[in-house]
């Protein structure tokens, strides 16, 4: 990939997708191409492929999905795997059918089994049962990712995947019920210290141990991984590094400022106990993260009350 490189950006205006292509812009690439939701169809077959044809682009990067959290993937799940899948198929097909070169597809680390061994290398993908919950979004990841790396094969297109962590930052999703836990945080004791409500309670004991990576951060491995000549078919995009649900309450709590009571809720479930990425593949490339939960979260934070005030706060 090079500066005169013609890049397709899938997914633009979702979180990841978003922070694509401010880091492209920020390296010099300006020959990117996007195309909103309304303008193309990603589910019509028909229509992905009139785009690659009338386009031709070099690069092909994957980021559009349809997305959400455990209430909405377990509410409609049939609705979540036609879709991701359509986009998989139609996306990565209609690309090689158009001589697309080099593609990068996103996918998810839900792709690995509920029990995987922690932390969760890529070799455990199939090798047990899915967490049901989310299990038709990620039966779709996983059958791109597949499709990726079958056309590699087959065909010798540099086609390749990487499955983020749990991400958060700009543009992220805020609604009340369909929001994953950092964004729910955030938006949870920002309302509460403006309401003056005297004490927040999180469901579960807080013992939970999870992985965040910064959306700048997942960025910035997604543009690593498409300047290597021959990078690994897929590898996990995270930051090796998890922190309980009872503490990241704490800096979400200390961050936004609010002064109120933290409680737990242990009637509620905790859900699984550890959710932690071995990112050991893709920093075998060259690759780290850099932007601590710390500092992620006073960033997140801030870019929630710049997006509130502007009207454009996602939810």
């Amino acid at each position: 990939m090079n500066k005169t490189s013609k890049i397709y950006v899938a997914g633009h205006r979702g979180m990841v997708g978003s922070a694509v292509v401010r880091a492209l812009r920020a390296k010099g690439f300006d020959n990117i191409i996007v195309r909103t939701r309304s303008e193309l169809d990603l589910t019509n077959q028909v229509a992905v492929r009139e785009f690659y044809a009338a386009e031709k682009p070099d690069v092909a990067i994957i980021a559009a999905a349809r997305v959400g959290g455990i209430h909405a993937n377990s509410s409609y799940p049939a609705e979540f795997m036609m879709e991701n899948l359509a986009i998989a198929q139609n996306t990565i097909g209609e690309a090689y059918n158009e001589g697309v070169q080099r593609l990068l597809f996103l996918g998810s680390t839900c792709i690995y089994p509920k029990f995987a061994e922690q932390p969760i290398k890529e070799e455990s993908l199939l090798t047990g049962p899915l967490e049901a919950t989310n299990e038709a979004y990620a039966i779709a990841k996983i059958a791109g990712l597949k499709l990726c790396e079958f056309y590699r094969r087959q065909y010798g297109v540099c086609y390749h995947s990487a499955m983020p962590t749990n991400l958060y930052g700009r543009g992220d999703n805020y609604h009340p019920q369909n929001s994953h836990v950092l964004p729910a945080l955030i938006r949870r004791f920002h309302e509460a210290k403006a309401n003056n409500t005297p004490e927040v309670a999180i469901w579960g004991t807080g013992t939970p141990l999870r992985e965040f990576l910064h959306a700048d951060d997942a960025a910035a491995g997604i543009l690593h991984l498409l300047e290597l000549e021959n990078p690994p078919e897929w590898v996990n995009l995270g930051c090796g590094i998890d922190i309980s649900i009872g503490d990241l309450a704490r800096l979400v709590k200390d961050t936004v400022g609010y002064e109120g009571e933290l409680t737990f809720d242990t009637t509620k479930p905790d859900g699984t106990p550890r959710k932690l990425t071995d990112i050991s593949k893709i920093k075998a490339t060259g690759w780290a993260p850099q932007i601590p939960i710390e500092q992620g979260v006073r960033v997140a934070y801030q870019s929630f009350l710049e997006e509130q005030a502007a009207g454009t706060l996602r939810e």
